[in-house]
């Protein structure tokens, strides 16, 4: 039995996107975290301006009590424009992230595939994501659906998914 549902993505949910956009940036064991003004900064913000522009997609994991726990995006970026995990303007990049106590459940696995299933309904044939080398559980569930590194950005291996 599942003890979240997942939904689309709605105006309301963008303060919590936020808060899922400060909490997909790999911090290290140990290591201080990031100021929370860096999401504010232009290479990271644009991963969530004006959301809801066309192409734009995701979905958020919502618990029992009806609380956001996660969430996964899809966006668009161009050659004047890139995301970190760039590779070209026809390439969606993804974005997710899961509040820590509900990581390693399944639910993000869970969000992928339900994006997955949506791409594939809209003819969208593949996806990107940028993730640090270092964050070894997201980069083994990447791998485990089907996402192949395909370069460095950076710090960051760039990786990608054939659907």
């Amino acid at each position: 039995m599942n003890l979240y549902t997942i939904r689309p993505i709605v105006e309301q949910d963008m303060p919590f996107l936020w808060d899922m956009l400060y909490e997909s940036l790999y911090v290290p064991e140990g290591q201080k975290a990031f100021s929370r003004e860096v999401i504010k900064e232009p290479l990271i913000a644009k991963y969530l301006d004006n959301w809801g522009r066309e192409g734009d997609m995701g979905y958020i994991a919502v618990n029992n009590e009806g609380y956001s726990i996660g969430s996964i995006t899809m966006r668009y970026f161009n050659e004047d424009n890139k995301g970190y995990g760039y590779i070209s303007n026809d390439t969606p990049e993804l974005g997710m992230s899961l509040i820590k106590e509900y990581r390693g459940q399944g639910i993000g696995t869970a969000l992928l595939r339900k994006l997955f299933e949506e791409m594939t309904e809209l003819g969208i044939k593949r996806i990107s994501l940028s993730v640090d080398p270092r964050n070894l559980a997201a980069v083994k569930l990447y791998q485990r659906v089907g996402f192949e590194e395909v370069g460095m950005e950076g710090t960051s291996i760039t990786m990608i998914a054939d659907l």
